[in-house]
């Protein structure tokens, strides 16, 4: 199971029209602890800014699961709520999650999650979905260039 982390740097970037403009933005790293994550958005970050850059924040999400996807221009969060029911009680349980969409809208977002969660065998709904501020997601990669050990 994934472990996500939103680490938020501090740096100037330059803008559209060629003026300097003092940014703090959101990022989400999949670490098994706080100082992989430090480590890790380090090295993402100096490859991507160049100048100097400051991580302000490292905190463990609630996000479960990340849906990317070839096109989209920003991330989205989604409420995801499972209804279930209690064997012993007979009363309907919900559970919610949280799931990080690439998508271009709020429309397509829904669809892709939709799609994501086809196949489940409980019932669900998605009763919120909004823009998030998270730029850039920095998961684990299986085809060998970082490769995630659960001994820590």
């Amino acid at each position: 199971m994934n472990t996500w982390f939103e680490c938020r740097a501090k740096y100037v970037k330059i803008d559209e029209a060629g003026r300097e403009k003092k940014v703090n933005e959101a990022y989400l790293i999949d670490a098994v602890s706080f100082t992989e994550a430090e480590s890790r958005i380090y090295k993402e970050l100096e490859q991507m800014i160049s100048g100097e850059f400051t991580v302000t924040k490292i905190a463990k999400t609630n996000i479960v699961e990340i849906i990317p996807t070839e096109d989209g221009d920003r991330w989205f969060k989604a409420k995801v709520t499972f209804i279930s029911v209690d064997e012993d009680s007979g009363k309907e349980k919900k559970v919610s999650q949280h799931v990080l969409v690439l998508a271009n809208d709020v429309k397509q977002a829904y669809e892709r999650v939709e799609s994501g969660m086809e196949g489940m065998t409980v019932d669900f709904e998605i009763p919120n979905i909004a823009e998030s501020p998270i730029m850039d997601v920095f998961p684990y990669f299986s085809n060998g260039s970082e490769e995630r050990t659960e001994e820590a």
